[in-house]
C-alpha cells in the first residue's frame, strides 16, 4: 500500500486525497465555469454529486470536497467558455445556453462532455468498453449526448502513490552511462503474450515482461525501452495495439496489467521496473507528448470534433491552433500539435516527465516525433527552435538532468528528431543532452549497403561516417558517439528478417497478419532473390555491423529470435502474433541467437567499442596504430578518394589499448564492462558485394596474430557464427569473405599451437 496523502502535500493540479477531504485542481484559461463530478463506480451512471470550482487563478480553478467515503472514488469535470456558457436552466443532455459548437476564437467548451482530468494518476478504465466513439462528439448529431455514463474517469484511492512521498531513490536504480547500453525496443504486451513458459495470465502484462527481466540480462540488453504505456485509446471500431493514441500523460495503460483494481496497474507497473533494475537493466518508455488521442477536426464538419479531456477543458490552451482557430496545425498526421510551447502544456509536459521516473522508476525517455517539442511558432509555419527560451526541451533537461557520460543519477533523454512536413526534419539540432534516434545517417547506409547495391550510389564513406559515430551530424553542438541511436529495424517498419526478405511492403494480407493501413514505401529493403540462406547471413551481417559500430545500438525486440511479419511494415493495429514475440524460436534459431548473444557480449568487454570521444583518426599514444583505420581489400590505408566511391567493401580497425586508455582518462572505463585484457586491436571487414573477397589483413605487430571471432556467412552456421572467448581461431595472412558477409578479428600474441590457414567455405 502506497502511504497515505494529507492536503499540504498537494502538487499544483490533479486531485490530492486527504482523510476528510479531496482537493481538486484543473487549469483552464479560458473556461467561465468548471464542476468535478464525482461517481461510485467506473460506468453505468450519473454523477452522485457535483461540485462548482472556483477560478483561483487565470489558469487554475480549484476546489475542496467533503471524501464521501473510504472506497476509490471516480471522477471527470465538465466545463463551460464562451461558445457555452452557463444558464441555470442547463441539465445534462440539453442545449441551454449553446451558442457554437466551435467559435472563431476556436473555443469548444460542451457541458454534455464528461472530461478526464489531465493529471489523473489512472483513468477507470479504456475506449475499448465504449460502443459508439462518437458519444464524444460535437456537432449537431451528437452535441447533447452525455458522456458521464461511459467516459474514463480519475481514480482517486489510498492505492495510488502520493506523489511527493513515494519516491524511488537513485541509489536503486541502475547508474551506468547511456554510452555503455544496448537498448531492447519492445511493446509490453507484445513481448510476452506468445510465450507459454509463463503462467497463461502474467502473459501480456507488466508483470510479464518483468518475469522476462533475466532473459534480458543474458542477451547482454541493459535498457529494455518499451512502446507507450500511458494509458491510450484503443476503441472497439478502431484498435490501437502500438499505444500512439495518449489518454493520460500519467496513467499507466491499464489493460497491460493483471491487476486491474484500483491502483494496481501503478503498483504493478512499478514492481516489473524494479525487477528490471535488480537485474541492473534500465527502463526506458517511449512518450507520446506531440499530439493527444483526441484528433482534429472532422474535414467534412469543422463543428465536430471528439471532447473526453483537453480539448473540452480548454481547447485554445492545449492545442495549437492554425490562423483560423477552428482549425489546427498538424506536423503530427494525427490532426492537431499538442501546444508544447505554451506555459500550462509545458509544465504538464515536464510535471508527467518527473512523476515517471520518481515515482515510477523510469531511467529515461524516447520522444515521439519530438521536433513537435522543439516548435516555437511563428505566424503559420513551423518553426524549430530548441533553445527557445521557456522552451520544452530545454526545461526538460534543467528539471530532468542527463545522466552524464560516466553515468550515474540523471535522466537518459532520447529524440527521435522528425515529424511530418516541411522543417520538421532536425536531426542534429536538439540541445546537447539529448540522444537521437539517427535514421539518415545510419540506418539509411547500412541499408543501402547491404540491399540497394547497384540501384543507389552509396559512397562508402557514409558507411563509414555511420560506424565511427556520425561525426558530422553530432559534434556540431557537442556531443558525443553515444547520442548517435544507432538502429537498422525498429517498431516502424520491416523486423530485420522481413527487410531482408521483402522488395516491399505486404500490409494487405488477411488477418491476424494484416491488413494495416499506412507504412513507409521507401524501406531500402530486398528479398536477395529469394534465398533464405542468403536472407539470413544478410541478417547476421547486419548485426555484425550494428554492435561494432559507435553509438548506442537499439535492437528491435524479437529481431533476436528472427522473427518475421511476414512483410507487413506497419502492423499498429493489430493485437495479434504479428506483433508477439515468437518464443519457440528460441529453440528453433539456436544458432542464430547464439550469434546475436555473442555479438552482445563481446561488445560488453570490449568497451572501446563504446567511445566516448570521437576517433581523431591519430596515433596519440604512439603505438603504431591510429585510434581508427580503414582499409582496402589488400590491407592498405583507404585513400581519401576511395571514400567517395561505391564500393562493397570496407574495412576498420580499433585500437583497443588506446580507446582503453582514453575512456580510463575520461573516467568513463567503468560500469558494466569486465576488466579482461585488452586485445591489441579489432578488425572488422564488410562485403557486401555479390562476390567473395579475398581481404589481406593489416600486418598484426611482432609476435601477434589474427583471431577470428565471428564470421557471418552461412558456412559457420552449425557453430553459432562465432568463437567462445579464449578459443578464437588464429587467422593466415588473408581472409575469403563470402558475397553479403562480414568478420570480426582480434590482434593478440600469436598462440604456439599450430597457425590455421585462412579459410572460408
Amino acid at each position: 500500500m502506497f502511504s497515505s496523502v494529507i492536503a499540504s502535500a498537494c502538487l499544483s493540479l490533479g486531485a490530492c486525497l486527504a482523510e476528510t477531504q479531496i482537493e481538486f485542481r484543473v487549469a483552464s484559461e479560458n473556461a467561465t465555469r468548471m464542476e468535478v463530478c464525482l461517481f461510485s463506480s467506473p460506468m453505468g451512471e450519473e454523477a452522485e454529486t457535483c461540485h462548482l470550482l472556483r477560478r483561483e487563478t487565470p489558469t487554475v480553478w480549484a476546489g475542496k470536497v467533503a471524501r464521501p467515503s473510504f472506497a476509490p472514488i471516480y471522477y471527470g469535470y465538465r466545463a463551460w467558455g464562451p461558445n457555452w456558457p452557463y444558464v441555470r436552466s442547463w441539465k445534462p443532455g440539453t442545449t441551454a445556453g449553446f451558442l457554437a459548437d466551435a467559435d472563431r476564437s476556436g473555443n469548444r467548451f460542451n457541458p454534455n462532455k464528461l472530461l478526464l482530468d489531465p493529471y489523473a494518476l489512472e483513468i477507470s478504465h479504456g475506449f475499448e468498453k465504449v460502443a459508439d466513439m462518437e458519444h464524444f462528439n460535437s456537432g449537431p448529431l451528437h452535441r447533447t449526448v452525455d458522456t458521464a455514463p461511459i467516459a474514463p474517469k480519475g481514480v482517486i484511492s489510498e492505492a495510488l502513490p502520493h506523489r511527493n512521498k513515494d519516491v524511488i531513490p537513485d541509489a536503486n536504480k541502475p547508474g551506468h552511462a547511456l554510452r555503455t547500453d544496448v537498448i531492447y525496443e519492445v511493446h509490453v504486451r507484445g513481448f510476452t503474450r506468445n510465450d507459454l513458459a509463463l503462467p497463461a495470465k502474467f502473459r501480456g502484462t507488466y508483470k510479464g515482461a518483468a518475469l522476462k527481466a533475466q532473459y534480458l540480462k543474458s542477451l547482454g540488453v541493459t535498457a529494455v525501452e518499451f512502446l507507450p504505456v500511458h494509458a491510450k485509446s484503443s476503441p472497439q471500431a478502431f484498435p490501437n495495439f502500438w499505444g500512439y493514441m495518449t489518454v493520460s500523460y500519467f496513467a499507466p495503460e491499464p489493460t497491460y496489467s493483471f491487476d486491474r483494481s484500483p491502483g494496481g496497474p501503478t503498483r504493478e507497473f512499478r514492481e516489473m521496473v524494479q525487477s528490471f533494475h535488480a537485474a541492473g537493466i534500465k527502463v526506458f518508455i517511449d512518450v507520446v507528448y506531440n499530439h493527444t488521442a483526441e484528433g482534429g477536426v472532422d474535414p467534412r464538419d469543422v463543428n465536430v470534433s471528439s471532447i473526453w479531456s483537453f480539448r473540452g477543458l480548454d481547447n485554445r490552451m492545449y492545442y495549437d491552433t492554425a490562423p483560423d482557430p477552428r482549425y489546427f496545425m498538424d506536423n503530427t498526421g494525427i490532426g492537431h500539435n499538442f501546444a508544447t510551447f505554451r506555459d500550462v502544456p509545458r509544465d504538464l509536459i515536464v510535471d508527467s516527465l518527473k512523476y515517471w521516473k520518481e515515482i515510477l522508476g523510469v531511467d529515461g525517455f524516447r520522444f515521439d516525433l519530438a521536433a513537435v517539442l522543439g516548435n516555437n511558432p511563428r505566424a503559420t509555419y513551423f518553426n524549430f527552435d530548441p533553445d527557445a527560451p521557456g522552451g520544452v526541451l530545454r526545461r526538460i533537461e534543467r528539471e530532468l538532468p542527463v545522466r552524464s557520460a560516466k553515468g550515474g543519477v540523471g535522466a537518459d533523454l532520447i529524440a527521435e528528431p522528425w515529424a511530418i512536413g516541411q522543417g520538421t526534419f532536425q536531426q542534429g539540432r536538439f540541445p546537447a543532452g539529448w540522444a537521437e534516434w539517427n535514421g539518415e545517417a545510419f540506418r539509411d547506409p547500412v541499408r543501402s549497403f547491404f540491399n540497394l547495391r547497384g540501384v543507389e550510389s552509396v559512397p562508402i564513406g557514409r558507411l563509414a561516417h555511420a560506424i565511427a559515430g556520425s561525426e558530422m551530424v553530432f559534434k556540431g553542438n557537442g556531443r558525443k558517439p553515444f547520442h548517435s541511436i544507432n538502429f537498422i529495424t525498429a517498431h516502424d517498419g520491416f523486423t530485420l528478417r522481413d527487410l531482408f526478405s521483402f522488395n516491399s511492403k505486404r500490409n494487405n494480407l488477411s488477418y491476424p497478419w494484416g491488413p494495416s493501413d499506412g507504412g513507409s514505401d521507401s524501406n531500402r529493403s530486398w528479398d536477395q532473390g529469394g534465398d533464405p540462406v542468403a536472407q539470413k547471413q544478410i541478417a547476421r551481417s547486419a548485426m555484425l555491423l550494428l554492435f561494432t559500430s559507435a553509438g548506442t545500438p537499439m535492437l528491435l525486440g524479437g529481431d533476436e529470435l528472427y522473427r518475421t511479419q511476414r512483410g507487413n511494415n506497419n502492423p499498429w493495429n493489430l493485437d495479434t502474433e504479428v506483433n508477439y514475440l515468437p518464443w519457440e524460436n528460441l529453440q528453433a534459431e539456436a544458432p542464430y541467437f547464439a550469434f546475436v548473444q555473442n555479438l552482445i557480449q563481446f561488445r560488453h568487454r570490449h568497451p572501446e567499442l563504446a567511445p566516448a570521444e570521437f576517433f581523431l583518426g591519430l596515433d596519440q599514444d604512439r603505438n603504431g596504430l591510429k585510434d581508427i583505420a580503414w582499409y582496402d581489400r589488400d590491407g592498405r590505408d583507404m585513400a581519401q578518394a576511395a571514400f567517395q566511391v561505391d564500393g562493397p567493401f570496407l574495412a576498420w580497425r580499433i585500437d583497443s589499448v588506446e580507446g582503453r586508455k582514453r575512456l580510463k582518462k575520461s573516467g568513463a572505463l567503468g560500469g558494466l564492462f569486465a576488466e579482461d585484457k585488452p586485445p591489441r586491436s579489432i578488425l572488422v571487414a564488410m562485403n557486401g558485394g555479390f562476390h567473395s573477397i579475398e581481404f589481406k589483413f593489416p600486418p598484426p605487430a611482432p609476435g601477434h596474430a589474427w583471431f577470428r571471432v565471428a564470421d557471418s556467412a552461412a558456412w559457420m552456421e552449425s557453430i553459432g557464427n562465432h568463437h567462445a572467448p579464449g578459443r578464437e581461431e588464429e587467422m593466415g595472412p588473408s581472409y575469403w569473405l563470402q558475397p553479403r558477409s562480414g568478420i570480426l578479428l582480434i590482434e593478440r600474441p600469436t598462440d604456439k599451437r599450430k597457425r590455421r590457414t585462412s579459410r572460408s567455405k
